[in-house]
């Protein structure tokens, strides 16, 4: 592991929630710039988890953080940390707060000190990107739920992260909407790690994938070929998975 490029380094982190059983049981996680992960695991298994103690959202009962080289133990300590890496939520409901996409995507910017000007011209160029130039005066509660993903993406790219943690992002959306989050994440030169239930996805956009399984991430470098077994209407017919 090459720590001058080390940016987000967990050891031995602990958690459970009040009342309830451990999620997380002395984790490790070594993740370097440039790097695209997957991160998958059954409903529960702490994953959501993982990201909000790396945001500083959760403080973990035992264990050591290092973001970019340091240490990260009180709330003073993630400011930084937030302004550096992006977490897309798993709800969208939960990313928007303004009445309009505009100010909703402008809000971060603005947040980071940037003018009104510059935080509006930082929007607008971040809402063409992703192809949601004429969405600006459209009130964020009545978008789709793709919609909504979408522009949720775009609240956290227009504060220019160097890292994302993308929490489920396609799950319930169209292929239309799923295409085009793809197409992004492939465009941007960014670190990521994305977690879903969705092997060809992660297996599409991600270098690596890994599980979670009993409060720790199972490291597992080796490519596996299996036989897929499953049943479909017209499964009589020959046919490929893509």
């Amino acid at each position: 592991m090459d720590r001058n490029n080390l940016t987000i380094n967990l050891t031995d982190i602990s958690f459970s929630y009040p009342g309830g059983s451990e999620v997380l049981d002395k984790l490790n996680l070594q993740f370097s710039r440039n790097e695209k992960i997957g991160l998958m695991g059954p409903n529960g298994c702490g994953k959501t988890t993982l990201f909000h103690i790396i945001m500083g959202l959760l403080k973990p009962l035992s264990g050591k953080i290092e973001i970019f080289g340091k240490p990260a133990k009180e709330e003073k300590d993630f400011i930084d940390v937030r302004r550096r890496i992006g977490l897309l939520f798993q709800d969208a409901d939960d990313q928007l707060f303004s009445p309009t996409v505009l100010e909703d995507v402008a809000f971060g910017p603005l947040n980071l000190g940037k003018s009104k000007d510059e935080a509006i011209d930082i929007a607008r160029k971040t809402l063409e990107f992703l192809d949601l130039a004429g969405f600006e005066d459209r009130l964020t509660y009545k978008l789709s739920g793709g919609e909504k993903r979408l522009v949720s993406l775009a609240t956290v790219l227009a504060m220019e992260p160097e890292i994302l943690l993308l929490d489920e992002p396609t799950t319930g959306l169209d292929e239309k909407t799923k295409t085009k989050i793809k197409k992004t994440l492939c465009e941007l030169d960014l670190s990521y790690i994305l977690i879903s239930h969705e092997f060809d996805l992660l297996s599409e956009i991600t270098d690596s994938i890994y599980t979670m399984k009993n409060g720790k991430i199972i490291f597992d470098d080796e490519v596996h070929l299996h036989e897929h077994v499953h049943a479909h209407p017209h499964g009589l017919y020959r046919h490929e998975h893509e």
